[in-house]
């Protein structure tokens, strides 16, 4: 081959490599993050409850704090909320701070006052007494809601007691006028004008409020009776009654008799 020939050889040759450079630095350049079919996806960061992060405070604090996962113990709602009933019907902001938390009842639940143990002071109990009644004497400590049985020698039963409400407490000197088992009861005119509400009579039992045993004060409507509602003794409930427990009452009245001083202060 002549010279001349390899000369245009190598030109042509020359033309194209840079014709074929040229098109390939003209294509645009790959995006720098491009991911392929067969490569999975890098996982977003996420921070997760971890040995490191235990001066935290526990899961509670993560939870405030960190971006647990999905299935993590905690799972992050939107603030305010609802979270499903925890089974004593109420509804929680927040997860609970522990797993037990959910099997407690909450502890501001409404307490029930029928429920309310007896002060162990009012249970019935033999003390000292000093005052100067003789034995078989009552006295009513209205201000302490307990009820005295003068016994002499410096002794007396004394008896928790639910006394009047504010504005109907009174003192006197009263003598038991009379004694029943289970009294029947018929509201005076002037509760029944404070109660339209109240039965008109009621046969004695169980759900009688003047409850086991009644004993009569005088020509007076007070009595010292029993109560169906054992919990209202030590507070100032009834309407001038003094009230005891039944177990209490039944006690007193196998204990005196009619024509007894009964001292109310």
């Amino acid at each position: 081959m002549s010279k001349i020939s390899l000369a245009l050889l190598a030109s042509v040759s020359c033309l194209c490599f840079a014709d074929r450079a040229q098109a390939i630095d003209a294509s645009p350049l790959p995006a720098p993050s491009v991911i392929y079919a067969r490569e999975p996806a890098a996982p977003a960061p996420v921070r997760t409850a971890s040995a490191d992060r235990g001066q935290m405070g526990g899961g509670f604090i993560e939870f405030l704090f960190g971006d647990a996962p999905q299935g993590g113990r905690y799972q992050q709602q939107p603030m305010y909320q609802q979270q499903p009933d925890n089974g004593y019907g109420r509804r929680s902001l927040l997860p609970p701070m522990d797993p037990q938390q959910s099997m407690r009842p909450q502890q501001d639940e409404a307490v029930d006052v029928t429920q309310r143990p007896l002060d162990p002071k009012y249970e019935k109990q033999l003390v000292e007494y000093g005052g100067k009644e003789g034995a078989g004497t009552i006295v009513v400590d209205t201000p302490n809601k307990f009820l005295f049985l003068v016994q002499g020698d410096g002794k007396a039963l004394r008896y928790g007691i639910g006394v009047g409400r504010p504005g109907f407490t009174w003192s006197g000197i009263k003598t038991i006028s009379a004694k029943k088992e289970w009294p029947a009861w018929t509201p005076p005119p002037e509760m029944l004008a404070r109660r339209p509400d109240l039965p008109r009579h009621m046969e004695g039992g169980p759900q009688n409020p003047l409850g086991a045993r009644a004993m009569y004060l005088g020509s007076t409507l007070y009595r010292i009776h029993g109560s169906n509602e054992p919990w209202t003794i030590g507070t100032n409930v009834s309407s001038g009654c003094i009230r005891m427990r039944n177990e209490d009452v039944i006690d007193l009245y196998g204990r005196v008799g009619v024509g007894a001083r009964v001292v109310v202060i």
